[in-house]
């Protein structure tokens, strides 16, 4: 797959520091390469967040070494404040920063268009079409920051990353590195406001220098065909396209012009202009995903040369400003038939569900039952959602969070609704690694302000969503290296918080038990729900067992717990024994009793 490329060329370029934080489509590139570490004698681990990975690596690479972070696009968001400052010191070693977007979107709560942080931070942005190339331009990527002394962007999207492909590889050359770090205050410290003006001089004069030495690389564009039609794009899309054009026309060359770019910031103005300039085109037709980001480029092309081109694009509504693009929706427009629309017809959605056994299902219905035996109304009470497996507790049947936005922010916003003047109780459930991720700091700030609040920790132990990574309260990472385990109960004593529980959600009816209590409180109040990843455990408790003496097929089990265990055939209800391990949750629904755990 693409990240297996990335990875590949990662050992290619013989870069020995790579971090980040877990987050679909890039954690494949970190897991890769982990299998490897010890072997060969590289840095590999996952940070707390992706900040901490971008500084970890930036450090190594003023140390002169070979580093990269990995993260996804929302992840690009957390590290952006460092990644600013990094743009004005430069790098002495090659530093690369993988940030995949996700058209679609897939995985993420946004279909965020990183391109824009090029001209915004300053740094160069890379992006290529195919697995082929996530290998070729990661090595050329940090090649290209050493020679330049800035970090580089290589930006791909969802399609890249997890798409396979026969890659020809290059050869693993170890390379002698000169550790040092010598002292260059002017350089490296952001204090001096005369200092900045001068880097930032630099920082213009390097990038105009990039672009004159990259604008002409037949890697980063290239052009094929010689048609009166012009067609530029950029990653996938430029696969999609010629897929389109080679199924559609035996010779497409002589009716389209295809340009691909690899380098999107700087952006490549000056061959552009050059073959604006020397051929007539009838239009030009841009194909790239999410934004118009080159589409708006060519437009200032066109009005610097004064040449009046129809452009066909997202802005004149050809193709869509959302969602991920196909050959079926390019080939529309590349036709001649008008405007992009899917015609095919959809198949149903499928929303994940919560794993059978998951914990995360028992904690938000011991949670709700609380409320209930409370005699509050579910309307009544927002549960603020955060980042991870438990965020599909929005779906039927828990229906029980009222938001989700980003990583670490349902404490924060859970504390603006109290001071909105919110006088129901207010909830914040957050995951562990999104507690130590990002949480932590708004949960001091609870504490510190002693907010009246429940912040509900989901602990299942590790960073499940994304593939099991580990969390700071691991005593060993996944590479084998020893550390110090940082539990959560320990972060909470530092904050002086008074009220704390931790239980089994498991355990349903003490978990319900302790949830009243917890709403009877006043204060800030912590509830540490506690057990791990029925996948990670690889828990088998026992079988549940229908008793159809006893059934009455209210299908009340399926209706509350929503678990995908259960199934309905032949009229009755039947439990699907290769999913259920026999957590016993569903017993506690069972108004008849028809439902018993056998061991």
């Amino acid at each position: 797959m693409g990240n297996e490329a990335i990875a590949r060329g990662v050992l290619e370029a013989d870069a020995r520091i790579i971090t980040g934080y877990p987050g679909t489509p890039s954690s494949e590139v970190i897991m890769t390469l982990m299998s490897l570490a010890s072997r060969l004698g590289i840095y590999v681990e996952w940070a707390v967040n992706e900040r901490v990975a971008f500084e970890i690596a930036f450090g190594a690479a003023l140390a002169g070494v070979r580093a990269m972070a990995t993260m996804k696009a929302p992840g690009l968001n957390v590290a952006t404040d460092p990644i600013f400052s990094s743009a004005y010191s430069g790098v002495n070693g090659g530093l690369v920063v993988l940030v995949a977007d996700d058209p679609g979107p897939h995985t993420t709560q946004t279909e965020q268009d990183s391109r824009w942080y090029g001209p915004l931070i300053k740094l160069p942005i890379i992006e290529p079409s195919s697995p082929q190339e996530a290998k070729d331009f990661t090595v050329m990527a940090f090649e290209l920051s050493e020679k330049y002394s800035l970090p580089f962007i290589l930006r791909t999207t969802t399609r890249v990353n997890h798409s396979s492909a026969n890659v020809v590889l290059g050869p693993i050359r170890k390379r002698h590195y000169s550790i040092k770090y010598v002292r260059e205050p002017e350089r490296f410290i952001r204090a001096s406001m005369e200092w900045n003006r001068r880097r930032h001089k630099w920082l213009n004069e390097v990038l105009a220098k990039v672009e004159e030495d990259l604008d002409h690389d037949e890697r980063l564009f290239s052009i094929e065909g010689r048609g009166e039609k012009l067609i530029v794009t950029a990653g996938v899309c430029y696969l999609h396209v010629k897929q389109v054009l080679e199924n559609n026309f035996r010779d497409w060359g002589s009716s389209f012009t295809l340009v691909k770019l690899g380098l999107i910031y700087p952006f490549p103005k000056r061959p552009l202009k050059s073959l604006l300039s020397r051929k007539k085109f009838r239009e030009v037709i841009v194909v790239e995903e999410l934004d118009p980001y080159i589409e708006k480029e060519i437009k200032i092309l066109l009005g610097d040369l004064s040449i009046s081109l129809p452009v066909i694009g997202k802005l004149n509504g050809f193709f869509p400003l959302e969602g991920e693009y196909s050959p079926e929706v390019i080939e529309r427009v590349l036709l001649g038939k008008g405007k992009s629309f899917e015609e095919t017809v959809q198949a149903p959605r499928r929303p994940p569900p919560m794993c059978p056994g998951c914990p995360h299902r028992a904690t938000y219905l011991a949670l709700l039952q609380a409320l209930r035996l409370e005699r509050y109304r579910k309307e009544d009470v927002p549960i603020v959602g955060d980042i991870g497996c438990y965020a599909l507790s929005v779906q039927p049947p828990l229906e029980a969070i009222w938001n989700e936005h980003s990583m670490g922010a349902s404490i924060s916003i859970a504390m603006g609704l109290k001071a909105a003047g919110i006088e129901k109780p207010v909830i914040a459930t957050i995951g562990d690694s999104t507690l130590y991720h990002s949480g932590i700091t708004s949960l001091i700030e609870a504490a510190h302000k002693n907010v009246d609040m429940l912040v509900v920790v989901l602990d299942n132990e590790t960073v499940a969503m994304t593939g099991h990574q580990e969390t700071p309260a691991y005593a060993m990472t996944l590479t084998g290296r020893r550390t110090t385990p940082i539990p959560i109960e320990g972060l909470i004593e530092g904050l002086k918080i008074k009220w704390v529980k931790v239980v089994d959600p498991y355990n349903f009816e003490e978990a319900v038990r302790v949830f009243r209590e917890a709403l009877k409180q006043k204060g800030l109040r912590v509830v540490i729900s506690r057990h791990k990843c029925v996948i990670l455990a690889k828990e088998f408790r026992g079988e549940v067992q229908v008793d159809y003496s006893l059934c009455t097929n209210c299908l009340t089990c399926i209706r509350a717990t929503g678990c995908p265990a259960f199934a309905y055939s032949d009229n009755r209800v039947v439990i699907q024994e290769d999913l259920c391990n026999g957590c016993g949750l569903c017993t506690y629904f069972c108004p008849h009793k028809a439902l018993r755990v056998v061991s």
